[in-house]
């Protein structure tokens, strides 16, 4: 810990003895450091030591061993990872707990409807190895693609690894999806299986997924199964195609006494293709491979937030994104127990929240900041209602928090004694760059450790690192579970990360790294505002119009000024505890505590802002809509009836100022 660092301005401070047997404490250990900060060093120095004692922990089980760490003959863009060795990521998730976790709960499925489920390690390896049997009745080959557009249920996670296990490639496709980003994904990834489920039930309404995949397959020539899982127990407009669609029940009959094992895999070979969503153009099919997925989280999550066996984890995110697939791998090569969600975690209350929390007795809550902000404006009076002591850590990822809300999620939900261990990374990371040791002090929002692994700097435009101002996040070398760049596509995988400076890997994030080396992310650097030359990160200006009391959440987009090139424009959504909140009265706060080119020329009161169904704030979504142009790709967009809202609501405010 740096001397200069004041202890005022810590959030959370650990304890003299918290390393203790922790899983961090335990990989210091074996690599002979004496600290996590030593041990960070070291990763960046000696990155090949550095992972052989990660999986030595981690009980990475190989087939054959690798002789040669990291093949760098193609460039830094393209390395390729344990070369020589074979290994299969699904017996380090499954095979090796046969003995020791068998009756230990892995997998906790719930729903919004009420319904919960618990498979223990054991049960679902058996079921995995149906799965792979089933596959391999079916004619699935290795490098063979598998979509997967269900829920988040059991059957999904057999499926997902059962996949795995016969050497397919898995394309998680998110359950929001209408039929034409469903096909887009299945034509591009020329995926020839696709399990579905009968629909889910989401905010109170019943999601008819076979009807969305029926229309998609139509125009996905290359699908010649379809398995349907029969999740919702609901009857399907659509006709069941005989020869492709088959039953759930009936697919896994299919395998039996058939070859259940796991196939041994060039660890550099493809595991997943998860797709990202752009503002234009082809969706970015984004590839990892076995040695990377799973992996490089289960690392990160072990170590940053002493994730270990028997633990539980709470996440909400959709099998779509990577935190659904990654984490839930990440958790069982941990030995640790996965809750996941079906639906809205809010609906029909923020009570679902805590409930769950209580009633899986869960130690690591994810939630992302904006999920936290809504709850936070709902959940006051519910909270006391609930047990969560048997909470450890507080898991962030997604976006950037606001500090009136981080502080708040530390005092109620944390009770002041709880670390929030924030975490930002990627898809094309399979993991985080930046994280939270839990042996330092933690500040609000901050980061106060780059994951070990990463050469991460915040550099300015010509590549140097800057401290104490805003730049660039880069990674100055590659890293395992660094994606093998977009299917089909390698140019543009150069074009997106290798191409603004050369020798870097420069992610897409504005951040700042002080003085006594705390991390902060503030935002996308594509979200940047450049009012009279000066960049203006969207975060700093959020964060003070979130300080109002009458104000739950925040948007600034940058709009076109012909004197200063572009002004700051507002969106805020009022507290709907509070008093009504008028844009005059939030500017003019703002004028108080932000120099003069940051002030919004205009701050309009929303009813809502656009979301991801993971909760990222889309802010190029806001913009568009001010300035009425197109979008772009809406496909993730959680509600779409927030693009009227937004435009109703700014019409409304131009008309009152044309009557003043």
């Amino acid at each position: 810990m740096n001397d200069v660092e004041s202890p005022e301005a810590y959030v959370w401070q650990p304890g003299p003895d918290y390393l203790g047997d922790s899983p961090m404490a335990r990989v210091v250990r074996r690599m002979g450091a004496r600290t996590p900060e030593d041990l960070y060093e070291i990763s960046i120095a000696e990155p090949e030591r550095y992972w052989s004692a990660t999986m030595a922990e981690l009980d990475i089980r190989w087939s054959v061993p690798y002789r040669e760490f990291v093949d760098l003959s193609n460039g830094p863009e393209w390395p390729r990872w344990f070369v020589g060795g074979r290994m299969n990521i699904v017996d380090s998730a499954l095979t090796k707990w046969a003995d020791t976790r068998a009756d230990a709960d892995a997998l906790v499925c719930n729903d919004e409807v009420g319904r919960s489920r618990t498979v223990a390690f054991g049960v679902l390896a058996d079921m995995v190895g149906a799965a792979a049997a089933s596959f391999r009745a079916r004619g699935v080959v290795p490098g063979e693609r598998v979509a997967i557009f269900a829920p988040m249920c059991v059957e999904t996670a057999v499926a997902y690894l059962g996949a795995l296990a016969v050497g397919a490639v898995v394309v998680p496709l998110f359950s929001g999806y209408g039929s034409g980003p469903v096909r887009t994904r299945l034509r591009d990834s020329e995926a020839s299986v696709l399990v579905t489920a009968d629909g889910f039930h989401r905010r109170g309404r019943l999601v008819p997924m076979k009807d969305i995949a029926d229309v998609a397959v139509a125009g996905a020539p290359t699908v010649g199964t379809v398995v349907v899982i029969g999740h919702a127990g609901v009857e399907t407009t659509g006709q069941q195609v005989a020869g492709r669609d088959v039953g759930w029940d009936r697919f896994m009959a299919d395998g039996a006494g058939g070859d259940a094992s796991i196939l041994p895999m060039d660890p550099n070979d493809p595991a997943l293709i998860i797709y990202t969503s752009g503002t234009t153009g082809r969706p970015k099919g984004t590839v990892h491979y076995h040695a990377g997925v799973g992996l490089k989280m289960a690392a990160d999550l072990t170590q940053l937030t002493d994730l270990d066996v028997g633990c539980v984890s709470i996440h909400w995110s959709d099998f779509g994104w990577i935190v659904g697939p990654g984490l839930l791998l990440a958790n069982l090569i941990a030995g640790a127990t996965s809750v996941v969600f079906s639906g809205a975690p809010d609906h029909p209350g923020p009570e679902q929240v805590w409930r769950l929390v209580e009633e899986s007795r869960a130690t690591h809550l994810w939630l992302p900041p904006t999920l936290v902000r809504r709850l936070r404006s709902t959940t006051a009076s519910v909270l006391p209602d609930f047990d969560l002591s048997s909470l450890k850590v507080l898991c962030s990822t997604g976006e950037a928090w606001d500090a009136e809300t981080y502080r708040w999620y530390s005092s109620a939900v944390g009770g002041d004694r709880l670390p929030i261990s924030n975490y930002a990374g990627g898809t094309e990371i399979a993991g985080g760059i930046l994280g939270c040791v839990l042996s330092r002090p933690i500040r609000a929002g901050s980061f106060n450790t780059a994951v070990p692994g990463m050469a991460a700097a915040v550099v300015d435009e010509d590549g140097n690192p800057v401290t104490g101002r805003v730049g660039e996040l880069a990674v100055a070398k590659p890293f395992v579970g660094m994606t093998q760049g977009f299917w089909g596509a390698p140019e543009r995988y150069i074009e997106t990360y290798w191409s603004q400076i050369p020798g870097l890997w420069v992610h897409g994030d504005w951040a700042e790294r002080d003085a006594d080396g705390y991390w902060y992310i503030r935002g996308r650097s594509d979200d940047t505002i450049k009012v009279s030359g000066k960049r203006i990160g969207p975060g700093e200006i959020e964060s003070a119009a979130t300080a109002h009391p009458g104000v739950v959440e925040a948007a600034a987009v940058g709009v076109p000024d012909p004197s200063r090139g572009s002004a700051v424009v507002l969106f805020v959504v009022p507290d709907g505890g509070a008093a009504t909140v008028s844009g005059d009265a939030v500017g003019e706060s703002l004028r108080a505590v932000l120099e003069p080119s940051s002030v919004p020329v205009a701050v309009h009161v929303v009813p809502d802002l656009p979301h991801t169904r993971t909760g990222k704030l889309m802010r190029r979504v806001v913009r568009a809509v001010y300035l009425g142009l197109d979008p772009g790709d809406l496909s993730g967009l959680e509600d779409p009836g927030t693009i009227e809202r937004i435009a109703l609501a700014v019409a409304a405010d131009a008309r009152a100022g044309a009557s003043r």
